[in-house]
């Protein structure tokens, strides 16, 4: 039956796959946007809107049409987001043809496929498709809108369609299938160039199908060509297209004079043209293969028209417009991705130690086209020459690997400090460099104060570069250790937990085979694990089997067949450890990158598939094939898909989660509402969701987000100044002109008393008489002047240099006007006598950069009109305009008053209006945060500590105030919807034990306090367990969870609970005697509690040794000549 009709069945068996995943991730999608990236695709898609570079039109495109069949703008987000589930869906289709496909290919040509072989071919397409299916990072793709899962589907269905063209090489149309592969080629620069990497794959099928013999010669110039034409396709094919159309552009209304895009309208045509007449040439005289190369070219270039949108949709100023790709040129800079640093190439190019070294050469910045409109030309508006510092010649070579200098302190820490000689010698320098050097190599001296002496002494040493084997360690042991094989392991061995690695004991791979794990020192003990750890639903274990499944299958093939081998292995390192050496990532990245690595991933998920067939022709000598085809199949279809589905379903069912939905309502509800506030914010996860609500859901549209790591660019700022929907202009008075590509990057304060003859230093500025100053443009305003001046040749410097527009004065007064201050409502009238009567602020003396300047320039002119916000994404000083003593904490943002208050420690800033905030804290929608049954990812849970902590202060504001009632409700709200046991944090939740107690609610604080008790019990018998080396190893996590334990103890003291108090220090008692005996005094000695009143809130000595004072005294007393 099933080997008659095979055909027919593989067409059957791969729909029933495609149709188990497709409902697996409609039931398990998010239903509304998530963290990261998802909420800025799911907007841009949904309008059609400009995101961030490299861009993604055809995804965004196809979004768009997913979501016209959403019933209503709360359900866009579910539409959009199942893009990717369907792409997933047609991935697991694909999938499951290529590995029947390959699999047949294995069975020896002289035997008849019998029904037994053909259940046994199928079983292996059911078991890899839905291993694949199921796996941790392929699943986690398929849940939310990101590029990922569309990628993979494209990689899917490039590979099988590789095999469908060499399977047809020898029919009359069999190239048909190619033109289709080019085209689809061409689509791929529409979603995400992972795509490529199935070229190379391809390439070899066509080799080994063509050359039937393999020498090496051949083998080795085929895998040459198989690269070189990836490289040709992705790096140059949409590249000089798009500087051909660029250089047409300016051609063309430059020097002809025609109107803007006229050039690139006739580029076009050039393109039309040359299609028609290569096509009409070839086919005229019978040059078949010519023929095929011109229709392929031009079914690449018809796969990536799907970039006219980008420049369509930036010319309609959409309220999303990252980058303004408005004509050719800005598309090539926008497909280049020039707005994010990097090395310069992965394999040679500038390592981290620069940054402690004398400035390099100048070097020419990329000229920067703008339209003049009124000449009607495009114009240079960078001074480009030499604009830029190129990296000190002794620090640049080969496998720059260590390049990040914003990472400088965590590349010493893990794979050790850079060297360093002298460049003077005195007895008092080498003491003090031996002392530093030796106080790091044990420890008492950390990388951040190493970097400190650095920079401190560098008139007097030379920092040497990493040596090559120091970035090749990097390489192996972080780039392809740790971000790959670490990932691999998660997805077909097991994975520890949710929360990200960085060298500790999170985010590790785990078997779920206790004496293997057990043995790893990154794991250590899996026995007696808190309930945290063991009931954290990212904790995932497969006992090796997807993993030992797959090396069968490994194995199975290069017996079989070590061409198809060869054409997935290639396939396998691109997709994984090729994609890590080019992407160069630095060490620890903002967040876990495996979702980068699926197509690793599916290449292995068809070695799974294959390894049921080897096990089943390995078998069928000692059982019936009858038998055993099915047999085989059910037991591995129970002991990995089935498995990997039991165990990751609770950390990919995001059905009914809207916890990221929730926190972006709860910003813009923090916000004063239809008066214009204006809410800067940071990064990803306090910007994108609320660009979600705000363009989907049309919430709060009356609040102007600015996200200042944007407000560094001329681009955002115009369109900031730009009506969105009810939300006016930002109030600004500096021009495009001023702040556009190379105008005021950075402004550097300069001492110019000596030029002015008068202490312009000491003098305090209006914030106004600033923002005129560096807006002016007068030639005293620049370092050229400056130079002049003080008798410098300002040609000695680039242009660029001279045109540097520096500040005389740190010193800004910013006046407050009181009638806008209460006629906008910024300030209560009861509060009025507390309005300051002006602010000052005292600027770096060093630089500031534009989006300082902007932000000044913003507060010079909004003269207190509008109220002024943060999201306290940061602790930044510039991130608040130099004015963290003049806060008001309103729910989860931080209104700018002028009220001073004066803050207690760095963490908690601004007053607050408990009656204000009280009624936004209680009007907040929480999205299911509260239900224990949903996934509350890492995300969520680091969100919870902006909320806890803001909740806490409000708690604490009301019983100040002894408005008992309002802080019993805050408790609840904060402990219902943010639960214990579900948002971790522990230490976050001892103040509302204590604000039980003051509330009169002690059932309730006892319970909590059980709960909070329980957790560091839980950790500390975990630690009484393990041996010896591994307690040292967690020493700090011990201390840390004593001090923990001993300040809840502390909470029943000081509310006067005393028996409980009594019993509890007692067994506190017993914990503190067994991990410190004798060694150190306790802080909880029972006598203590004869005095009720008596606070005891002493923290454990843990003896250390003073870093800063063994590096004052290394340094002490070194007089430098």
């Amino acid at each position: 039956m099933f080997s008659k009709n095979f055909e027919k069945w593989d067409a059957i068996m791969g729909w029933v796959v495609f149709f188990i995943a497709f409902i697996t991730y409609f039931i398990t999608v998010e239903p509304t946007s998530s963290f990261w990236d998802a909420g800025e695709y799911i907007a841009t898609s949904a309008k059609l809107q400009v995101g961030h570079p490299p861009g993604a039109p055809l995804l965004q495109m196809i979004g768009a049409f997913f979501a016209m069949f959403a019933f209503g703008d709360d359900q866009v987000a579910r539409m959009v987001n199942f893009v990717s589930g369907a792409s997933s869906a047609f991935t697991i289709l694909f999938m499951f043809w290529t590995i029947t496909n390959l699999t047949r290919k294995l069975i020896s040509k002289k035997e008849q496929l019998t029904n037994s072989k053909a259940i046994a071919v199928l079983g292996s397409g059911l078991v890899g498709s839905l291993a694949f299916t199921y796996s941790d990072s392929f699943w986690f793709n398929a849940g939310e809108t990101e590029v990922y899962a569309m990628a993979s589907f494209i990689m899917a269905l490039l590979l099988w369609m590789g095999l469908k063209w060499t399977d047809d090489l020898d029919h009359p149309r069999g190239n048909r299938w190619l033109v289709l592969i080019s085209f689809v080629v061409g689509l791929t620069f529409g979603i995400q160039f992972m795509g490529f990497l199935a070229i190379p794959s391809i390439g070899l099928l066509y080799y080994f199908q063509t050359y039937k013999k393999t020498t090496i010669k051949n083998f080795l110039l085929a895998n040459i060509a198989v690269v070189a034409i990836l490289m040709l396709v992705y790096k140059f094919s949409l590249t000089y297209v798009l500087q051909f159309f660029g250089w047409g552009e300016v051609f063309f209304v430059n020097s002809i004079g025609l109107p803007f895009n006229s050039g690139s309208i006739i580029i076009g045509l050039l393109f039309i043209a040359a299609f028609y007449f290569g096509l009409t040439y070839t086919r005229k005289n019978n040059y078949k293969t010519a023929n095929t190369i011109v229709l392929c070219l031009m079914f690449l270039f018809l796969g990536f028209s799907s970039w006219i949108m980008l420049p369509i949709r930036a010319n309609a100023q959409v309220v999303i417009n990252e980058n303004n790709p408005a004509d050719a040129r800005a598309l090539l800079a926008y497909y280049n991705r020039e707005q994010y640093p990097g090395v310069d190439s992965p394999v040679y190019g500038a390592y981290y130690s620069d940054a402690f070294a004398p400035a390099g050469k100048e070097k020419d910045e990329k000229p920067k086209y703008e339209r003049d409109e009124k000449l009607g030309k495009y114009i240079i508006v960078n001074k480009y020459k030499d604009a830029l510092q190129d990296a000190h010649e002794d620090h640049v070579g080969i496998l720059p690997r260590m390049w990040s200098t914003q990472h400088a302190e965590n590349y010493m820490r893990y794979f050790g400090p850079l060297d360093f000689k002298m460049k003077q010698s005195n007895e008092e320098l080498r003491t003090a460099v031996k002392q530093v050097k030796d106080g790091f190599a044990a420890g008492e001296i950390d990388a951040e104060q190493y970097i400190s002496f650095l920079r401190r002494f560098s008139e007097y040493i030379e920092v040497e570069p990493p040596s090559v084997w120091d970035n090749v360690k990097y390489m192996f042991e972080f780039q392809f250790g740790y971000m790959y094989w670490r990932y691999f392991m998660w997805n077909f061995t097991g994975k520890q937990n949710d929360v990200q690695g960085r060298y500790n004991q999170n985010g590790n791979w785990l078997s779920g085979i206790d004496f293997i794990d057990g043995a790893r020192p990154t794991l250590g003990s899996q026995k007696n694990l808190p309930s945290d750890i063991e009931n954290n639903k990212g904790r995932n274990t497969y006992y090796f089997l997807p993993l030992i499944l797959g090396i069968i299958g490994l194995v199975f093939q290069i017996s079989k067949n070590p061409k198809q081998f060869w054409v997935l292995f290639v396939f396998f390192m691109f997709t994984g450890l090729a994609i890590q050496f080019y992407t160069n990532p630095y060490i620890f990245q903002p967040r876990e990158r495996d979702y980068s690595l699926v197509g690793s991933f599916y290449i292995f998920a068809l070695w799974i598939g294959l390894g049921v067939y080897g096990l089943f022709d390995e078998f069928r000598k000692l059982v019936s094939p009858k038998i055993l085809a099915p047999a085989i199949t059910i037991v591995c279809l129970l002991a990995v898909p089935t498995v990997m589905a039991y165990q990751n379903w609770d950390d990919h069912d995001r059905s009914n989660r809207y916890t990221a939905n929730s926190t972006a309502k709860a910003y813009l509800d923090s916000c004063q509402e239809d008066a214009g506030a204006i809410l800067f914010t940071i990064g990803d996860n306090d910007t994108f969701p609320l660009w979600y609500a705000q363009e989907i859901e049309g919430y709060r549209t009356d609040v102007r987000v600015v996200c200042t790591s944007l407000f560094e660019t001329d681009w955002y700022i115009d369109q900031m100044k730009r009506q969105a929907y009810e939300s006016d202009p930002i109030p600004s008075q500096i021009t495009h002109e001023k702040y556009r590509w190379g105008s005021r990057d950075v402004l550097y304060h300069q001492n110019a008393d000596a030029l002015f003859n008068k202490q312009v230093s000491e003098s305090r500025w209006t914030v106004q008489a600033f923002i005129d100053w560096v807006d002016g443009d007068k030639p005293e305003t620049k370092l050229k002047y400056y130079f002049e001046k003080a008798g410098a040749d300002p040609n000695a410097y680039s242009e660029n240099v001279q045109n540097i527009v520096y500040y005389p004065t740190t010193k800004i007064r910013v006046p407050v006007n009181k009638k806008n201050v209460l006629e906008s409502g910024l300030v209560k009238q009861k509060d009025t006598a507390l309005i300051v009567d002006y602010i000052d602020i005292d600027l770096p003396s060093s630089a500031i950069t534009k989006k300082s300047m902007m932000m000044l320039d913003i507060l010079a002119n909004n003269d207190w009109k509008r109220p002024i916000y943060f999201s306290g994404g940061s602790f930044d000083d510039a991130e608040f305009i130099w004015m963290k003593d003049y806060l008001q904490l309103e729910g989860l943002a931080y209104k700018l008053v002028p009220i001073k208050t004066e803050r207690e420690n760095g963490f908690e800033m601004g007053r607050i209006d408990s009656d204000h905030m009280y009624d936004i804290v209680t009007n907040w929608e929480w999205g299911n945060s509260g239900d224990p049954d949903i996934y509350h990812d890492t995300q969520t849970r680091i969100q919870g500590v902006t909320f806890r902590s803001n909740l806490a202060r409000l708690t604490e504001k009301l019983l100040e105030e002894n408005k008992i009632e309002k802080a019993k409700e805050i408790i609840d709200i904060a402990m219902t919807n943010m639960p214990l046991d579900q948002f971790g944090y522990y230490t976050l939740v001892e103040p509302f034990v204590d604000g039980y107690y003051k509330v009169g609610e002690t059932s309730k604080a006892r319970e909590l306090f059980e709960r909070l008790k329980t957790k560091y019990q839980e950790r500390l018998n975990y630690y009484s367990l393990l041996p010896v080396d591994q307690k040292i190893s967690h020493g700090e996590d011990i201390l840390s969870d004593m001090e923990a334990y001993n300040r809840i103890v502390d909470i029943l003291v000081i509310n006067k609970d005393r028996d409980k108090a009594e019993k509890e220090t007692l067994i506190f008692n017993e914990y503190f005697d067994k991990f410190y005996g004798d060694q150190f005094e306790n802080p909880r000695d029972t006598p203590r509690l004869e005095d009720p009143d008596m606070v005891d809130s002493v923290g454990l000595d843990n003896d250390s040794t003073e870093v800063d004072s063994l590096l004052e005294k290394a340094t002490d007393g070194v007089e430098l000549q």
